[in-house]
């Protein structure tokens, strides 16, 4: 049986606000999200990651990405559903997903750390 394919969207930690999180950087939060999907990768899925800006490049980027090849399923990483000024960019993706990749189950994490979580409540190796 082919490896179960996943698409990782999320945004570009260079493009994220880190004002309220001390500590963070764009290349911790880099590490944490490329780590994880090695972890994604160990246990027997195909993944590819798809980070995008706030806007201006976001909807080419996911498209481009969504149309590349089936995806038996799709991660929305939890930075595209918070701040509430992401709420137009959020929606903007999952309807990208809707239409795009109808038949790929869509997940949720709730940070970088927990992405294989999200996965496997979808989807098995």
């Amino acid at each position: 049986m082919p490896r179960r394919s996943v698409l990782a969207i999320g945004i570009d930690p260079a493009f994220a606000d880190f004002t309220t999180l001390p500590g963070l950087t764009p290349e911790l939060v880099r590490h944490h999200i490329d780590a994880e999907l090695e972890r994604v990768r160990a246990v027997g899925f195909e993944v590819e990651s798809c980070l995008i800006d706030l806007g201006e490049t976001a909807e080419a980027t996911t498209s481009a990405a969504l149309t590349s090849k089936p995806f038996d399923c799709v991660v929305i990483g939890a930075g595209l559903r918070e701040p509430p000024a992401q709420l137009l960019l959020f929606e903007m993706i999952i309807n990208l997903v809707h239409r795009l990749a109808p038949d790929a189950r869509i997940c949720f994490n709730r940070n970088p750390a927990d992405t294989l979580d999200a996965v496997q409540r979808r989807i098995e190796a």
